[in-house]
């Protein structure tokens, strides 16, 4: 083991990344908290509202896929969407096991609040658009590494 005036290098908080990326994340949420405050959404409501702008009339599943969540956790979410009238839950006629997710005419029109948290998230980052890019591209390269690591 690594140590320096007797302290553990590799136990230090300093050195770890989980600790770097978990802590970022936080500071995330808190610039993301009042932006998202004006629009009425959560940041997990936020990201699933995301995917659906991106590709409405997803199954529940289809969203839990794309946000890395299961429907335990994905469902109070959605309920709280769709009490907000931003979308509308049914069952699919193929398969009524399947609940399908769909916007509501004020979930797409939220959509065009929503354009202006991007650029305050850039602006707030003091980062290029290439910079973030970067490091969104390494991190996504790391999750999935460390996915395949669990066998996922």
């Amino acid at each position: 083991m690594a140590k320096k005036n007797g302290i553990d290098q590799p136990l230090l908080l300093g050195n770890q990344l989980c600790f770097a990326i978990y802590s970022t994340a936080h500071a995330f949420n808190r610039v993301y908290k009042p932006l998202l405050e004006r629009l009425g959404l959560t940041y997990p409501q936020y990201l699933a509202m995301l995917v659906l702008w991106e590709r409405d009339g997803l199954s529940v599943r289809e969203i839990g896929d794309r946000l890395f969540l299961d429907s335990g956790t994905l469902t109070p979410l959605l309920k709280r969407l769709e009490a907000a009238e931003l979308i509308k839950r049914t069952r699919s006629t193929e398969d009524e096991r399947q609940v399908l997710i769909a916007l509501t005419s004020r979930g797409q029109a939220l959509r065009e609040k929503a354009r202006a948290v991007p650029q305050a998230i850039l602006a707030a980052s003091a980062c290029s658009v290439t910079e973030l890019t970067a490091m969104k591209n390494q991190l996504i390269g790391l999750r999935d590494r460390l996915n395949s690591a669990l066998g996922e």
